[in-house]
């Protein structure tokens, strides 16, 4: 009888700590509301875990690019669908140690549009979360890029963007209180196009905040 007992709350406690993994999507480009008819588009995606979601965005620093947000509110892309990938019993307190140790493994200077860029990070994190991997579209465009550069666009040919990591929410981008340190100089042509690359590729760009994971190497 005691034994039942033991075994009912265990499976209780272990019921409560239940939560679904999710793929959140988002579009990086308008564009997309025309290709995604062809099976490909650009696209940014997130992990969402215990009420949060998880991204990798790029910087120039060797440390992690992996950030936490509002689910479905990544600041500088519009969101798109969401696509359930499964459910774990992981509590909050070992995700967050999972999540550290993961970010040691995705430093934002390590960040490549084709072979290391968001939604291969959210295919490597559904895979050892669920077992299951994201849907082959999400990431269809790095692939075809992988067997032929020349197919995108020369401004999306990028690795990183000049982002300083801050383990904080960050800064609107009004530029009162930005997260990143800049130097005035005169305006060019060639800030518009980083802007744009900044736009696509960082998690800074837009209204929202956001908080860059500290990592912690595993052991």
């Amino acid at each position: 009888m005691g034994t039942e007992n033991t075994t009912s709350i265990s499976n209780s406690e272990s019921n409560n700590f239940t939560t679904q993994v999710v793929l959140n999507v988002y579009d990086l480009t308008p564009l997309n509301h025309y290709t995604s008819w062809f099976g490909f588009g650009i696209f940014h995606s997130g992990i969402e875990v215990h009420g949060m979601e998880y991204g990798f965005g790029a910087h120039d620093f060797p440390v992690s690019g992996v950030f936490e947000v509002e689910p479905k509110s990544c600041p500088g892309f519009v969101y798109r669908c969401s696509i359930p990938l499964g459910h774990i019993d992981t509590p909050p307190s070992e995700f967050r140690t999972f999540i550290e140790g993961v970010a040691s493994e995705y430093h934002g200077d390590t960040y490549h549009l084709i072979s290391k860029n968001c939604n291969h990070f959210t295919d490597d994190m559904a895979l050892k979360l669920t077992g299951k991997r994201i849907p082959g579209w999400v990431n269809r465009l790095a692939k075809l890029g992988a067997v032929c550069s020349c197919l995108l666009p020369e401004s999306l040919q990028v690795t990183t963007v000049k982002q300083l990591p801050e383990y904080h929410p960050c800064a609107e981008e009004d530029g009162s209180g930005s997260a990143s340190t800049t130097t005035p100089h005169e305006h060019t042509e060639s800030d518009d196009t980083e802007q744009d690359n900044k736009h696509l590729l960082s998690p800074s760009s837009g209204s929202g905040e956001v908080a860059f994971i500290r990592e912690v190497p595993r052991s």
